[in-house]
């Protein structure tokens, strides 16, 4: 199925959700029993982004991300994105253990104008290793991998372990009730000019084994606690859609 532009960088806006704040599985990303992830703390953040299409068509509306800690460990992830194109509900329930993401309980809600609506969600049972839930409507049941997350949770991971200095990231993904395979990989080191100031970056690319010409490309500041300030999708056909960064707020 062919996407519109303007529903193509809906997708795209959630993808950068890579907004992330934050190992899949350690032996896979290359995590060693001492890394900055395990030790490094989570903090609370509120964070919106502008988005825009090739040539400067901006997307009409508001994108956030936030990341509130509540009681017993647990954290409240959410992404919000307000328009008249579309409205979009994401969020996430998980605990922080050991510099890992434990995902509990993920909902996803897409509505508006001339787009299908779309729902998903996913509950995760750790103590019978079982992950249930629905997409689409039709009902899913999944086998509990060690590691497992989720399509908000992988993110999160994302940013930490590169803040923790791993390069090379494998994750394991529950989607659409399936598992999916995500890796990334740091690619170079970039300055970028944000209001006329030089911002040294990492950039980052999601690795595609097929001969596909689509490309995802992140950059993310370590003087900005490794917060992704930009986002790049390249489709086959050279079309372009962009994420950047339009202010965030970290609280301790």
């Amino acid at each position: 199925m062919i996407k519109s532009p303007v529903t193509a960088l809906i997708h795209y806006l959630l993808l950068a959700a890579l907004l992330g704040i934050y190992p899949a599985n350690a032996a896979e990303s290359g995590a060693g029993p001492e890394t900055e992830a395990e030790s490094a703390p989570l903090l609370p953040l509120e964070v919106s982004y502008n988005a825009s299409m090739e040539k400067g068509i901006s997307l009409s509306g508001d994108a956030s991300r936030s990341l509130q800690q509540r009681d017993g460990g647990i954290w409240h992830y959410r992404t919000d994105v307000d328009s008249f194109i579309a409205d979009i509900d994401e969020s996430l329930i998980f605990r922080w253990e050991d510099g890992r993401v434990v995902p509990l309980r993920y909902r996803y809600s897409l509505s508006g104008f001339m787009i299908k609506d779309r729902k998903q969600a996913i509950d995760f049972d750790w103590d019978n290793l079982v992950a249930t839930g629905h997409h689409r409507g039709r009902k899913f049941s999944l086998p509990l991998e060690e590691g497992a997350l989720d399509p908000m949770g992988y993110q999160l991971q994302l940013r930490q372990d590169i803040k923790a200095g791993q390069r090379d990231m494998t994750y394991r993904v529950i989607d659409k009730g399936r598992y999916d395979t995500d890796r990334f990989a740091v690619i170079d080191e970039e300055t970028l000019n944000t209001n006329g100031e030089g911002l040294a970056t990492l950039k980052a690319e999601k690795v595609r084994d097929d001969d596909s010409k689509r490309k995802t490309l992140m950059w993310f500041a370590p003087d900005q606690d490794y917060l992704l300030v930009r986002l790049l999708q390249i489709e086959p056909d050279g079309s372009e859609y962009e994420i950047s960064i339009d202010e965030a707020q970290f609280s301790n």
